[in-house]
């Protein structure tokens, strides 16, 4: 092992065999904390002590392996999935995640320390780390409530649950309909009666988040009332409304705002268009109510943001069906201490860690990299939003493009990081996918993935979102054609930044598996997704869940979502270039959605009328769903991601 630089003492303490010269000279001490795997670690100072968190932005296992010496107790953050905004107009905004910490001095914190060991999990020292999804976008009906999150042993109730955000109430015309309970309560829909917020329900000690905003009846501006958040209440309408605020927390090693609420929805009758109310910091979504049409959203409620319990924005009247906002994805973060440091010197940028001589800092969401001083020998990958599957047998997702370099010097300043979303989730109505968001940095642009073709007529083409930066750029992977376009692929990426989607087939009633960074999707009735591509060595780390499992361990990004069909199996998520007929409603390799495929004739079940969601932070597609006359939604597409590392 070479010798490292001189002037880091964490990264001489995180790999203390390599002290020589002036590293052994301050004699930095071995380290001496939990010896613990999962989720993304990030490796931080706070004063002298120096702390390790694991991110955790998607279900997984907390796996404690040897004790330390720096006590048994771990502090945890854990957010819930935020609430949607209310559906039908004048709708009120989702209730953010609840929001529950035991981090000393947070005003939110809870007193009672919580223990771990090598055996109190499932008796091999494992902890279950479930995230909370955000909750589905409403119609004309009241928002739906977000999934919880939990952190603690299995099967146990010695755990800790942070409940799902309350949904937005919606507007009747006529009836009162309040917003729902939840972590954070969701805002009323504006209705003829004095309508009220939802309460923040959970009786937990301290609470995990604040209630909705009122709508007290008609006024000039009919506007809902805003979602709870962690950090304060939810406006009241009938004015504009903004979502309640989230709480902040440093837990990360990076100060982060999480559980803001949703804004209100308004009036679309332009003489009450005024301007939509914005969401709560803590990634609420903004509530429609302005006079210009977001070029994604239109005239509906933005959605929360992923990996931070916000909830989605209230619909405006009159707007299509699906135009509430989801509610935005939860969080799980674990940290305990690993030693202390007499100085220190802050890197910046991500969640950083180290691993085999290299630094790494690992961006799961939008951020800047900070560089003091000229970096050599960077080694990078930098993956754009999966594409959403199509609704209505409707085709697989598209990865983000797979962006990978090498040996690229940085010379000092200030790098901003900017992380694609995944395409929105649709349905029940027959729909297209939505495109994944681009992913950017130092001038070089990951184009998301296509979003799936639903079944014929499909105006979309279902393309890799093409960049417009030349040099080191490339097109997302293709979604899958719908049922029906028998010829209708994504646009070719070119290997490795992205394949094509496969070809829906009408006979056959199935739609096309999306492409993946490794290999193109599967056409109808083999229609799996496109294989997904395994990170390169550099970053595989065994203490971190960075991307999914698939062969030869984890660790795998990029995969295509799988179509849906008909009467038949749905397509596997990010399937090798092979038929495959084992695993339906579940993910694939790269962790692409699975395409749904109940039967038309058959009854069905909540399980089984929708598409499977990408995992977040790997860029898969998200699968297809089932038959048009099921009351059924797609799948999501998986957020991307950026890592860069080099020499410590």
């Amino acid at each position: 092992m070479g010798l490292r630089a001189l002037g880091n003492p964490l990264a001489s303490f995180i790999d203390y065999l390599a002290q020589t010269g002036t590293d052994a000279s301050n004699e930095v001490p071995p380290p001496g904390g939990l010896t613990a795997t999962g989720g993304v670690i990030s490796d931080y100072v706070d004063g002298s002590d120096v702390y390790r968190a694991h991110i955790f932005t998607s279900s997984g296992t907390f796996d404690v392996t040897a004790p330390g010496n720096y006590g048994d107790t771990i502090e945890y953050l854990v957010v819930a999935g935020g609430g949607a905004g209310g559906g039908g107009g004048q709708g009120g905004g989702g209730g953010g995640g609840g929001f529950r910490t035991n981090v000393s001095g947070h005003p939110l914190a809870s007193p009672t320390p919580f223990p771990v060991s090598t055996t109190g999990g499932n008796g091999s020292g494992g902890y279950t780390v479930t995230v909370g999804a955000g909750a589905a976008p409403s119609p004309t009906v009241p928002g739906r409530k977000g999934t919880d999150s939990y952190f603690g042993p299995p099967s146990t109730p010695n755990g800790i649950t942070a409940t799902g955000g309350g949904g937005g109430g919606r507007y009747t015309g006529s009836a009162t309909d309040n917003g729902g309970d939840g972590g954070s309560g969701g805002g009323s829909g504006n209705n003829p009666g004095n309508d009220l917020g939802g309460a923040s329900s959970p009786v937990t000690t301290p609470a995990q988040g604040n209630a909705g905003g009122n709508a007290p009846g008609y006024s000039s501006n009919y506007f809902g009332g805003g979602g709870g958040g962690a950090g304060s209440a939810g406006s009241n309408g009938p004015a504009i409304a903004p979502g309640g605020a989230g709480s902040p927390i440093s837990i990360t090693g990076i100060t982060t705002h999480y559980a803001g609420g949703g804004g209100g929805g308004g009036n679309q009758n332009p003489s009450y268009r005024t301007s939509d109310s914005t969401g709560g910091s803590g990634g609420g979504g903004a509530g429609s109510g302005g006079t210009t049409p977001h070029p994604v959203y239109g005239f509906g409620g933005a959605p929360g943001t992923y990996a931070t319990g916000g909830g989605g924005g209230g619909s405006s009247y009159p707007v299509p069906l699906t135009s509430s906002g989801s509610g935005g994805s939860g969080i799980v973060v674990v940290r305990y201490q690993i030693g202390q440091l007499t100085a220190a010197a802050k890197a910046t940028g991500g969640a950083i860690s180290y691993y085999d001589g290299k630094t790494i800092h690992t961006f799961t969401s939008s951020g800047s990299l900070v560089v003091p001083a000229s970096i050599s020998n960077t080694e990078y990958v930098l993956i754009a939003g999966g594409g959403g599957g199509a609704s209505s047998i409707g085709g697989g997702a598209g990865s983000g493009a797979y962006l990978y370099g090498t040996g690229v010097t940085l010379p000092a300043t200030t790098y901003p990081v900017v992380i694609g979303a995944g395409g929105a989730l649709v349905g029940p109505s027959p729909t297209p996918g939505n495109q994944g968001g681009d992913s950017t940095w130092n001038g070089l642009t990951a184009g998301g993935g296509g979003g799936g073709q639903r079944n014929t007529p499909d105006p979309g083409p279902g393309y890799g979102r093409n960049s417009t930066v030349p040099f080191g750029s490339a097109i997302g992977s293709g979604g899958g054609g719908g049922s029906g376009n028998q010829n209708e692929t994504g646009a070719p990426g070119g290997s490795p930044s992205g394949y094509d989607g496969g070809a829906g087939n009408d006979p056959s009633l199935g739609s096309g598996g999306g492409g993946g960074a490794g290999g193109a999707g599967g056409s109808a009735p083999n229609n799996y997704g496109g294989f997904g591509i395994q990170l390169p060595a550099t970053f595989r780390n065994p203490a971190s869940s960075v991307g999914a499992p698939g062969p030869s361990g984890t660790y795998w990004v990029a995969g295509g979502g799988g179509g849906g069909a008909r009467n038949q199996t749905g397509g596997e998520g990010g399937g090798p270039a092979a038929p495959k007929t084992t695993i339906s409603g579940t993910a694939g390799y790269g962790w692409a959605g699975a395409g749904n495929g109940a039967g038309n004739e058959s009854a069905a079940t909540p399980a089984t009328t929708r598409g499977g969601d990408a995992l977040q932070n790997t860029g898969s597609g998200g699968g297809g769903c089932g038959d048009s006359n099921l009351t059924g939604y797609s799948g999501s597409g998986g957020s991307g991601i950026f890592i860069i590392a080099y020499p410590s």
